[in-house]
Parts: C-alpha cells; sequence; structure tokens
C-alpha cells in the first residue's frame, strides 16, 4: 500500500478531486505491481520518494495552485520507472504506461506532458542530446527529484543495491572511470565498478539540475556523497 501522496493540488471541483484522486490511486496500483520484484535501488518505495520529491519542489517553484500541473508532476513521477530497460522482462512492458493513461482517461494534453517527461528524463538520454533544448517547468521538477533520490545518504545506499543485484564489483583500482562516455557506453556498462558509478554519473548530478529548488537540495547531497567516497578509499587503501 502505497504512503498517503503529499498532493498540494485541488482541483477545481469535488468531482474533478475525486477523478484525479482515483486516477492517482491506479497508479499506485500500476506501480506496485510492475515494480514488486525489483531490487531495492528501484523499487516502489524510491517510486514514492520521488513523487513526495516532485510534489515539494513544485511546491517550491510556486506551482501548488495550478491543479493541471500538480497532477501532470504527480503522476509522471509515480510512472517514471514502469518499463525501465534495466528491468523489461517482454519488450510489451515498454507500452505500459502509454497503455495506462489510456484506459483511465486522461485528457490527451495531460497525457502527452506525461509521456514526454517519462520518455526524457533519463541520465542515457542526456547523454544522447535527448534531453536538450526547451524542457517545461513540469519536466524539471520530475526529473530533479528522480535525480535527488539518486544521490546522497539514499543515492549511495541505491547503488550499492543496484550493483550487489547484478554482481558489479565493489570497486577496482586498476579499472579507472569512464570520462566522455557515449548512452550505448553508459547502459552497456562493460568492466566497471559500483564506486566508478559516483564518478561517472552521480557526481554530476548536481549540476545537471534543472530547477533552482533542486540545485539547493542537491548541494547537500552532493557533500555527502564526496564525505563518504573519501572515507572509502582511505578505508580500502588501509
Amino acid at each position: 500500500m502505497a504512503p498517503v501522496s503529499s498532493s498540494s493540488y485541488c482541483p477545481s471541483s469535488a468531482q474533478e478531486m475525486e477523478v484525479s484522486r482515483e486516477i492517482i490511486d491506479k497508479a499506485e496500483n500500476l506501480v506496485e505491481r510492475s515494480m514488486k520484484g525489483n531490487d531495492p535501488s528501484h523499487d516502489p518505495p524510491h517510486v514514492w520518494r520521488v513523487r513526495d520529491l516532485a510534489l515539494s519542489l513544485a511546491r517550491d517553484q510556486r506551482l501548488s495552485s495550478n491543479p493541471d500541473s500538480m497532477l501532470v508532476i504527480e503522476l509522471a513521477a509515480l510512472l517514471h520507472d514502469i518499463g525501465d530497460y534495466k528491468y523489461l522482462k517482454d519488450p510489451s512492458e515498454e507500452n505500459i504506461v502509454e497503455n495506462f493513461l489510456e484506459e483511465v482517461g486522461l485528457e490527451e494534453h495531460k497525457k502527452m506532458r506525461i509521456l514526454s517527461i517519462i520518455k526524457r528524463m533519463g541520465f542515457k538520454d542526456e547523454l544522447a542530446g535527448l534531453a536538450t533544448g526547451e524542457n517545461s517547468l513540469e519536466f524539471g521538477i520530475v526529473q530533479d527529484a528522480d535525480r535527488l533520490d539518486a544521490i546522497g545518504a539514499i543515492g549511495i545506499a541505491r547503488c550499492f543495491a543496484f550493483g550487489g543485484s547484478r554482481n558489479i564489483v565493489l570497486h577496482n583500482p586498476a579499472i579507472l572511470p569512464r570520462s566522455d562516455l557515449s548512452k550505448d557506453q553508459y547502459m552497456k556498462k562493460e568492466d566497471q565498478t559500483v564506486v566508478n558509478h559516483f564518478h561517472e554519473k552521480l557526481l554530476k548530478l548536481k549540476d545537471f539540475m534543472k530547477t533552482e529548488a533542486g540545485r539547493k537540495r542537491a548541494e547537500k547531497r552532493h557533500k555527502f556523497m564526496e564525505e563518504f567516497l573519501k572515507e572509502f578509499y582511505q578505508e580500502w587503501h588501509g
């Protein structure tokens, strides 16, 4: 059962509020069904955290008075990791989110905004240049929320959880972090280590934040990772 949403959007009528709540409930149920077998780095609690972060960032960015934007942000945050390429068991799963939005009868303009956010928010897409150009505030908020959950104490825990689930080497000083990664290189992760992932991605996320609220929150989490790595290397070398 998903935690109660901290959503602050206020549909203009009781009927709209009820419809929105029903759609969000269905989205939460889809998350539970689709992601319950994932490792702890991409499980339902990750989604609940991203949803809460996104709504909090939206309030900081003064979007709480815009019901449409708040609904788009909440649904995009809830659905952003369903169909993730790292967990696909069948190619048909790539269409789960689009099919869901059709089934719940969401208005076309909201559906397209949600799909646009989800399809462009991954780090691999930024490497490929697919996330550049004109970005909506809604996009920046959801992407920043997801990236905030990838750094700091939670980010460290998730990084090692994912590495452990894939039997990735913890650390090997002989294997250096890759620079100037392409999308294909990033997705293959050949001959890499868990610790190198900090240098190849996590330590870069602070500078990729799209919103002022996201940048402010990323500072503390970024510094925590730097301190962790400093201690890690000292302990590794005895």
